[in-house]
């Protein structure tokens, strides 16, 4: 059982000003701070935590919600819970806070392993799997002739206007920061008009490769060639399992496979959009 001091810790929304201590978790955790990655996810979603009654956070989450007024549907993500305060129902307690607050917004996450029984006990269902790649992208040959280039501030309406038929709701909130979040954002194109986008944001000695929204397979290898060609550091992202193609593609061009995360809904039994042009999300703590 937790302490009762940390039992009636109030649970709390956190701003950006919580930042550092949502990094600080992350390390306790063993994983990277990535605090590039929580204040993206703190000013595009909302973040909610446990004060520790000795400061800090006991645990935190982000949820990201979309739809252009009340929200049609939210994923939740970056659940952590400080390392001396694991195994005491403190995960368990925020998760029923957010399904509470949430109402009867229809949910998703992706969940490792090890927070699934969790999620499973709250009523969250398995509707899918991501298997995250990562490694140095060779080249081959012959690549796709498939038309690359930088996205500009024109592109914006015809790219917020395919991820929302994609994705199946509107995500204005975060296409719109990805030009100062990532480091890349590019567009393939084909007879004048957008058939595909795909960005690559910074994370720890990485490019995730997130999201990726591509007519076709082909489309979304073009866009990953492309990306790779800008950058020296390692690539990273989380794709659907059901692209076989692209997993057997991007393996065959130096990433490997490191982890499968089960993708789960709650109130739903499969995300809205078009699956077959959804490759990878932004991150999966945001979908």
């Amino acid at each position: 059982m937790s302490t009762p001091s940390l039992a009636s810790s109030p649970i709390r929304r956190l701003t950006l000003r919580d930042q550092a201590a949502c990094a600080d978790l992350s390390e306790d955790r063993g994983w990277p701070r990535e605090e590039h990655k929580w204040g993206f996810l703190l000013t595009a979603g909302q973040g909610y935590g446990i004060e520790d009654p000795d400061g800090g956070l006991v645990s935190a989450c982000v949820v990201t919600e979309y739809g252009p007024q009340s929200p049609s549907l939210a994923a939740i993500g970056m659940v952590l819970v400080a390392g001396r305060h694991a195994r005491q129902g403190v995960g368990r307690r925020l998760m029923r806070h957010v399904v509470s607050a949430m109402g009867t917004t229809p949910l998703t996450l992706h969940a490792t392993p090890n927070g699934r029984p969790l999620y499973e006990e709250l009523g969250f269902k398995v509707i899918g799997r991501a298997e995250m790649v990562i490694g140095r992208f060779t080249p081959g040959e012959p690549e796709s002739r498939v038309a690359t280039r930088a996205a500009t501030a024109e592109d914006l309406t015809a790219i917020l206007h395919l991820d929302e038929q994609v994705f199946g709701t509107d995500r204005t909130h975060i296409v719109t920061r990805l030009p100062a979040f990532a480091d890349q954002l590019r567009v393939a194109e084909e007879g004048g008009r957008i058939i595909g986008y795909a960005a690559a944001w910074p994370n720890m000695d990485t490019h995730v490769v997130g999201p990726l929204i591509a007519r076709d397979t082909s489309v979304a290898q073009a866009l990953i060639a492309s990306l790779a060609a800008h950058t020296d550091r390692p690539l990273r992202t989380d794709i659907d399992v059901r692209h076989e193609e692209l997993l057997a593609w991007v393996k065959e061009r130096g990433l490997e496979s490191v982890a499968f995360n089960s993708v789960m809904a709650y109130g739903i039994t499969e995300l809205p959009g078009d699956w077959t042009r959804r490759f990878a999300p932004v991150t999966v703590a945001a979908g």
